[in-house]
């Protein structure tokens, strides 16, 4: 096991739920209902008692019962102020800490210090640009005086096929006169093309973000080429802008960033591989609760901060943290490294099995009707994730039938309901008919073989309803 596994530390020897609360009342109530355990391909007991079959596991994760029962003790006994040089706050103190190293192994940061924890994914893409923002117009100050950084406006390269954390957030500071953006577009099989983000790239861009993978389709973005792409383009970009006396980046201050949301806990994580300034985790979409996140920062990267008042998360971001949370995000990140291949094997399989169920079922007249968007290239996409989409299927009516039985999305969780054809699919241009008909399954660490054969009927059986399969 790599370091920041799930063992303890001697200040939290002792922390397990059975040993943190007395026998007593309330906190007796609290040990009793701790979560059944039940590890890699085994259903959640209470996900069975719901009977409800779970396939959106790109909107949201149930928090993994060994991820619960670690952060139980800190909602009773473990209540200090982790800044505080008491017992108390020790205690919460060493809690921090320990799950600070264990998402740094998660990503492959140089250094623990690089994590710094946030509320949800939202404020991380939030504070990555504006920061970066910010960022580059102190630096046009410093380099051209106060003039320079008056006319200075930042821009930044995205893609369009980005989270609404992004792409909301970028419009907001654009009609701010903050920054401007540029979006590039994606193939038919939701990918960036490298060489169009680098043609996006001026002397005046502070900041590209691309996510690391799409949460529709499940298209992983080549971020370690959009990088390199991008970083010489800049340089060159400086360079003829400044008559060609400056010197590679002198007056250039790109930063990438990329939202790995969800790719946490499904393909491997590596910042110094990906060669990205920041990164955006997010806790509820690999085991975590709802609430907590993370932006790793680069050492030696300048990004101001976005909450102000406290000297939390070393002077970064204010705020008494989220002690419970927190250990909780930590508590999955061990998880998902100490099951690495095996979990993205697991979720890979009952995505697969999924998709060759339903074009089991459709008769050989009807196989053209059926349509898996993204990436043909396995390696290239989300194992876990499967876009399938049914001719002449309504996918939202689909749901709606189904919604006490199967748990699954039209479309993004975090987009509008209903029939309308989602962004992502528009970009990628896939034909209004199966756009329609599209529904978001998603695998996790809980789904079983026996899961995925019921969903299967369900889904085959509302087509026949609908009469658009035989």
């Amino acid at each position: 096991m790599r370091a920041g596994g799930l063992q303890a530390t001697s200040v939290l020897r002792g922390l397990t739920v059975a040993a943190s609360f007395s026998t007593r009342g309330a906190q007796t109530a609290a040990v009793n209902a701790a979560a059944e355990v039940a590890g890699l391909g085994e259903a959640l007991p209470h996900l069975t008692r719901s009977g409800c079959l779970y396939l959106d596991y790109n909107a949201t994760t149930p928090i993994l019962p060994e991820v619960a029962n670690e952060m139980a003790p800190f909602l009773f006994e473990h209540f200090g102020n982790p800044s505080s040089g008491h017992t108390y706050g020790r205690t919460c103190k060493a809690a921090v800490d320990l799950a600070r190293r264990r998402v740094a192994t998660l990503v492959n940061a140089a250094d623990p210090s690089e994590i710094h924890f946030t509320s949800c994914g939202t404020e991380s893409d939030n504070w990555a640009i504006y920061g970066s923002t910010v960022a580059g117009r102190r630096r046009a100050a410093a380099v051209g005086g106060l003039a320079a950084a008056a006319a200075a406006v930042p821009h930044v390269v995205t893609s369009v096929v980005e989270h609404p954390a992004v792409l909301v957030h970028l419009n907001h500071l654009r009609d701010l006169g903050l920054l401007t953006y540029t979006a590039v577009p994606v193939d038919r099989e939701g990918l960036v093309d490298p060489a169009d983000v680098a043609a996006a790239v001026r002397p005046s861009t502070a900041l590209v973000t691309i996510m690391h993978s799409n949460n529709e389709v499940g298209s992983l973005q080549p971020i370690a080429r959009i990088a390199t792409a991008a970083r010489r383009a800049h340089a060159a970009a400086v360079a003829a802008a400044s008559g060609g006396t400056a010197a590679p980046g002198e007056r250039g201050w790109l930063l990438v960033h990329t939202d790995a949301a969800q790719s946490t806990g499904k393909v491997p994580l590596d910042v110094e591989a990906l060669g990205v300034d920041l990164m955006t985790v997010v806790g509820h979409k690999f085991g975590a609760p709802k609430g907590v996140a993370a932006l790793y920062i680069r050492r030696g990267v300048e990004l101001p901060n976005y909450f102000y008042g406290g000297g939390q998360e070393g002077g970064r971001r204010a705020g008494t943290e989220n002690v419970m949370q927190v250990v909780g995000l930590g508590a999955a990140a061990a998880i998902a490294v100490r099951e690495d291949e095996a979990l993205r094997s697991h979720v890979g399989d009952m995505a697969e099995r999924l998709l060759r169920g339903v074009r089991g079922a459709v008769a050989a007249e009807d196989q053209d009707k059926v349509r898996v968007n993204g990436p043909t290239d396995p390696a290239r996409r989300l194992p876990n994730t499967l876009s399938l989409s049914i001719r002449g299927l309504n996918s939202a009516l689909a749901l709606q039938q189904l919604s006490a039985q199967l748990a699954a999305s039209a479309g993004a969780a975090c987009h509008s309901s209903g029939a309308s054809v989602s962004s992502v699919l528009r970009a990628m241009q896939v034909p209004s008919e199966y756009a329609a008909g599209t529904l978001r399954l998603s695998t996790g660490r809980h789904t079983t073989p026996e899961e995925v054969d019921r969903a299967v009927a369900l889904i085959v059986g509302e087509a026949r309803r609908q009469g658009v399969i035989s």
